[in-house]
């Protein structure tokens, strides 16, 4: 599981697996725990890129991210350093 430590958000650490260039698990850490489950099984299957393409970008209570904004720029992170 490679995990991320999140900034500006109620989630405090995503964790997350990605298997045969899918994502397999999602884990959140904290924030909103209903609207965070679902978040995660709608994300299990889909490749990080389609992840990122849908994420990037969410704003959260004019925070300027979000917990899947969060997630978007973890696993962008996590390609630029071929951890996946």
């Amino acid at each position: 599981m490679l995990e991320y430590k999140t900034h500006g958000v109620c989630a405090s650490k995503i964790s997350y697996k990605i298997k045969d260039g899918i994502i397999d698990k999602v884990i959140f850490t904290d924030g909103c725990d209903g609207n965070l489950q679902g978040l995660s099984r709608l994300l299990e299957g889909m490749t990080p890129q389609e992840a990122i393409n849908r994420l990037k970008g969410i704003s959260c209570n004019n925070k300027g991210t979000s917990c899947p904004d969060q997630f978007a720029i973890a696993l962008e992170e996590a390609i630029k350093s071929q951890r996946i």
